[in-house]
């Protein structure tokens, strides 16, 4: 019997008790800020007992032991255990934000005080950054998710897409965001799709999305939206095989436009469909989500 392992990290404020607890509403035994010394005799005994699905959490409170982390990571797939390993991401000014109204400190950051104070916010911005040259190996090998915009029923739901996606097989997540909020963190592939025809500026398509059938119809009817899908779906098929033969299990295609509702909903929802038909494919509306 395979052990299944999920191992969540990230940065601190990111989200990771939220992710833990929806692993645990999902079955798994869920063990938080495992010292990283302790994880293979942890897994020896989960397995002693015939456990099939642990979720542990290592971040950045390990401190001295990370850096050896990878490399037990990759032991253990090499042992046969089923790894997937999530990293939360949010940007530093989310991060910042969070701090604050929590009044938490930062485990990294010495320093006491309101976070709100220009002094201890400059402390937190320099832990917030030294946190991630710490983790950036971690990150390299991990399933990214940005959680700077997402509620924590958001990424309960994108934790559990994941999991249902097939383990030993690329996964295709695609995104859709709006540019005047900010570019998601967790992109392998952006594409901007501003220049095209914008249903916002015809009065009975403002409120709709690209998911109802009068933007469908009214965006297929421009050749300019056709031409963009085109090149998109070209772009992937030419280089999704090399991709999964990299070993690359997630990989997102993040695809935005002015307000993050028509344009790039609407290209998701078309590629979504027709990626999945040969792969794994999820989607998310980062913007529509939030709303």
């Amino acid at each position: 019997m395979t052990l299944d392992l999920v191992l969540i990290t990230g940065m601190s404020g990111s989200g990771k008790s939220v992710a833990l607890h929806a692993l645990e509403d999902a079955g798994y035994y869920c063990v938080d800020n495992l010292p990283p010394e302790l994880l293979a005799s942890f897994l020896a005994l989960q397995t002693a007992q015939r456990a099939r699905r642990v979720a542990v959490a290592i971040d950045v409170r390990s401190g001295v032991s990370l850096p050896g982390l990878p490399l037990q990571l990759a032991n253990l797939r090499k042992e046969g255990i089923a790894l997937r390993s999530l990293f939360l991401d949010s940007t530093t000014e989310a991060l910042v934000r969070r701090f604050s109204e929590t009044r938490r400190r930062h485990p990294l950051s010495r320093q006491e005080g309101r976070v709100d104070a220009p002094e201890q916010e400059r402390a937190l911005v320099q832990a917030i950054e030294l946190e991630r040259e710490l983790l950036a190996d971690l990150r390299d090998g991990a399933d990214v998710i940005d959680t700077s915009l997402i509620q924590p029923a958001q990424l309960r739901t994108y934790i559990k897409a994941l999991l249902n996606a097939p383990q030993r097989q690329l996964t295709l997540v695609f995104q859709s965001f709006a540019f005047k909020r900010g570019l998601p963190l967790d992109a392998d592939y952006v594409f901007d799709v501003r220049m095209l025809p914008n249903p916002h500026y015809v009065a009975e398509l403002r409120a709709l999305t690209g998911r109802d059938t009068p933007v469908v119809d009214w965006l297929r009817a421009h050749d300019e939206v056709a031409q963009m899908y085109a090149d998109i779906e070209q772009f992937l098929n030419h280089w999704l095989a090399a991709l999964a033969d990299d070993h690359r299990s997630y990989v997102t295609v993040a695809i935005g436009c002015t307000g993050g509702q028509h344009r790039s909903v609407f290209l998701v929802e078309q590629l979504a469909r027709a990626f999945g038909e040969r792969w794994a494919a999820l989607k998310r509306h980062r913007e529509l989500d939030t709303d």
